[in-house]
């Protein structure tokens, strides 16, 4: 029986709820009225439940899907602007004793060169990433309780905070690892984590066990109720997301918008963002034998559909997909990007490279460093934000959802982001990046709304030239 307010995974994710709601879609995908009330409802962007908007990804009807695209661009940039929040994953260790289907790192893969980063080596990593001008790291490590114990994350975030190397310094680590107690959520608190992300990899559960066949991933309930476990650990801000390609897409949209509806439910905030990676190619991990791949235009309506339905909730799109899918999906919903990725274990240090080469995760898709990506953002007219001001000053959880509802962080995040480029231009971009920077932060000032706080930002960019450094509001 399906029930939001339950702890349990299989209550708020009932597999007959979700199977009603893809049939409620299909029954519905050619009904004028439902659909144009369904918009109307969305345009006060407050959301969407997971039924009506099953509706929309069902849709059929032409100008109907025409004005979803829209309503997903127009609800974007009232909660987001032209603001793109960057980030970089780092890959801790590869150790794991899962046997994920998907994934390279899988137990019984004996081609794969195992790999754990030193603190030494984690140090020689993040100096790397500084010198890029990353601020915003996703830690990345396979669930092995023996090589990557809580204990190896936390001294890791420890020392990855420690590090300032010229202007460098890593502001936010959110942390990727596998579900784990209330007691390793807590510790993970302590140790300053931004976002707990944590992929279902698919929310169908006899899909999710056979594609789990070994390890302490094959249980579903653990795993998906992990983001509970979470909350009552004291981390408020928690990252959703599926792998899509494994299960029907619209069985996988319908079930996330539920998860997204438990924890609003539940805890009274909903997942700080929702991640839309799909199969890609890794070594001995073919997308052509899953069944349920995606082209790009059921991607991109995926990503329409998403931000019309939960418009507070950040979406990520990673180097997974290429430099086109990208600019697509930041035109219809996406707010964070990475960029000049990594997906090795000790990538980023080019004297240690040799040693990182095939232990990738997965295939990268774009390869462009950082300052072409920052600078092909801004030729598009976004914003390149490294802020990692709301976490550092204690805007998470409800307390954040609440000023994003109300619009009222539109008042911290445009200075914010400008300061945050204004520093990136300063101490890592390359000419060019900085002259189309200069004439972006010009314009963009003006349309802060707020005259105290145009004045407020203007001063913070002047000492930034001066030699100044991590201003925010």
């Amino acid at each position: 029986m399906y029930d939001p307010k339950s702890p349990h995974a299989e209550a708020f994710i009932d597999h007959t709820e979700v199977l009603e709601s893809v049939a409620y879609g299909t029954a519905h995908r050619e009904d004028t009225a439902l659909i144009r009330q369904i918009l109307e409802k969305a345009k006060l962007r407050k959301g969407l439940t997971h039924r009506e908007a099953s509706v929309l990804l069902a849709c059929t009807l032409p100008d109907a899907n025409e004005a979803i695209d829209a309503l997903a661009r127009e609800i974007k940039n009232a909660f987001y602007g032209k603001r793109i929040v960057m980030f970089a994953p780092l890959y801790l260790s590869n150790y794991c004793v899962n046997g994920c289907a998907y994934c390279p790192y899988h137990t019984q893969n004996k081609t794969i060169p195992r790999r754990k980063l030193t603190q030494e080596e984690i140090i020689a990593e993040v100096i790397a990433l500084q010198d890029m001008g990353h601020k915003r790291l996703a830690l990345e490590a396979g669930e092995d309780p023996v090589n990557n114990p809580i204990e190896y994350i936390t001294e890791s975030m420890r020392t990855i905070y420690s590090i300032r190397h010229k202007n460098g310094a890593i502001r936010r680590a959110n942390v990727n690892i596998a579900a784990t107690t209330v007691e390793n959520y807590q510790k993970l608190h302590e140790a300053g984590i931004g976002t707990y992300i944590l992929f279902q990899e698919t929310y169908h559960k006899e899909s999710y066990e056979a594609l789990h066949p070994t390890g302490p991933k094959h249980n579903y309930a653990y795993h998906t109720e992990s983001m509970d476990r979470a909350m009552q650990g004291g981390i408020d801000d928690v990252g959703l997301g599926v792998l899509f390609g494994l299960e029907r897409y619209r069985y996988e949209f319908a079930a996330l918008l539920m998860h997204a509806e438990h924890l609003e439910t539940a805890f009274g905030v909903g997942p700080h963002t929702i991640s839309v990676p799909r199969v890609k190619p890794a070594d001995g991990i073919d997308p052509a034998r899953f069944k349920d791949a995606i082209s790009d235009d059921i991607f991109a309506k995926l990503i329409a559909c998403i931000r019309v339905a939960v418009p507070y909730t950040g979406m990520i799109i990673s180097t997974r997909e290429s430099q086109n899918m990208r600019a697509r999906a930041l035109q219809l919903g996406v707010s964070q990007i990475s960029g000049a990725s990594r997906t090795t274990v000790g990538g980023y240090n080019e004297t240690a490279a040799h040693e990182a080469a095939h232990t990738e995760q997965f295939n990268v898709s774009d390869n462009r460093t950082l300052d072409e990506v920052v600078r092909w953002l801004m030729e598009f007219g976004f914003i390149p934000s490294f802020c990692t001001a709301c976490y550092r000053e204690g805007r998470t959880g409800d307390r954040f959802m609440q000023l994003l509802k109300s619009g009222q962080i539109q008042n911290c995040c445009q200075p914010n982001a400008l300061i945050t480029l204004q520093e990136y231009l300063c101490d890592y971009a390359s000419p060019p990046t900085q002259t189309i920077g200069k004439r972006l932060i010009a314009a963009e000032l003006e349309q802060i709304p707020n005259e105290k706080m145009r004045h407020f930002t203007r001063a913070q960019l002047k000492k930034i030239l001066g030699g100044q450094r991590d201003f925010r509001v």
